[in-house]
């Protein structure tokens, strides 16, 4: 089995070392570059073409968000997911704009980690309780929901868009409704068009999102 090749980006060098480590230490993941700043994870990005990067939030010089914006607008295809000190309403949703496939806490146990990363890496939504809970009320989120109604969806994009609020990667969900990876990525488009959403993690958040307040309103 190919090991999923990996960067990571943090400024602070002990708790690089130690993610290191713990990478190294899985048999799924193959750590391939360590930068310390966000310019030389960019300039490690574009030369190591990893599948997935580990990005640190706070740094000084460019912050996280910087550098998955520019990782972004490079076009690299790598999945990045944003580790963080704290969750911050406005710094979650500003990452999932960009384009982000994941946000994660530094407190998180290591194993949980290890789960979460691997799921990134087959492109899975992973959107835990408190994920949902922040972005809960947020005006960016709930905007769609005011000017969109289920019929406006066809029955596939609706179907897909379920099955990424479950977590499946874009094969996953091909192979469930019998239908090729490039027609969900159509599928996926349009949805992100009709919800005015930017990413899937936005379009997971956006199911939670609804199927709690309908829950609210039918009590």
């Amino acid at each position: 089995m190919n090991s999923t090749t990996l960067l990571l980006i943090d400024d602070h060098p002990l708790f690089r070392k130690g993610l290191a480590q713990l990478f190294d230490a899985s048999d799924d993941f193959d750590v391939v570059g360590q930068a310390a700043s966000g310019r030389e994870g960019i300039n490690l990005a574009v030369q190591l073409t990893p599948k997935l990067v580990l990005l640190d939030l706070h740094m000084p010089g460019l912050s996280g968000l910087q550098v998955l914006d520019e990782i972004k607008q490079l076009g690299l295809e790598c999945q990045i997911v944003v580790l963080t000190a704290s969750m911050d309403r406005a710094e979650l949703l500003t990452a999932l704009r960009l384009g982000a496939s994941g946000y994660v806490l530094k407190e998180t146990e290591p194993e949980a980690l290890l789960s979460y990363m691997r799921n990134c890496s087959k492109g899975a939504i992973v959107l835990d309780d408190y994920l949902v809970s922040l972005l809960a009320g947020h005006s960016e989120i709930d905007a769609p929901l005011e000017k969109i109604e289920d019929d406006n969806l066809t029955d596939r994009e609706g179907q897909t868009l379920a099955l990424i609020a479950s977590g499946m990667s874009n094969k996953q969900i091909g192979r469930e409704l019998g239908i090729s990876d490039g027609t969900v990525k159509i599928y996926v488009k349009n949805l992100l068009q009709k919800l005015n959403l930017r990413s899937r993690l936005e379009l997971a958040a956006w199911v939670h999102k609804v199927a709690s307040l309908r829950t609210k309103e039918r009590h």
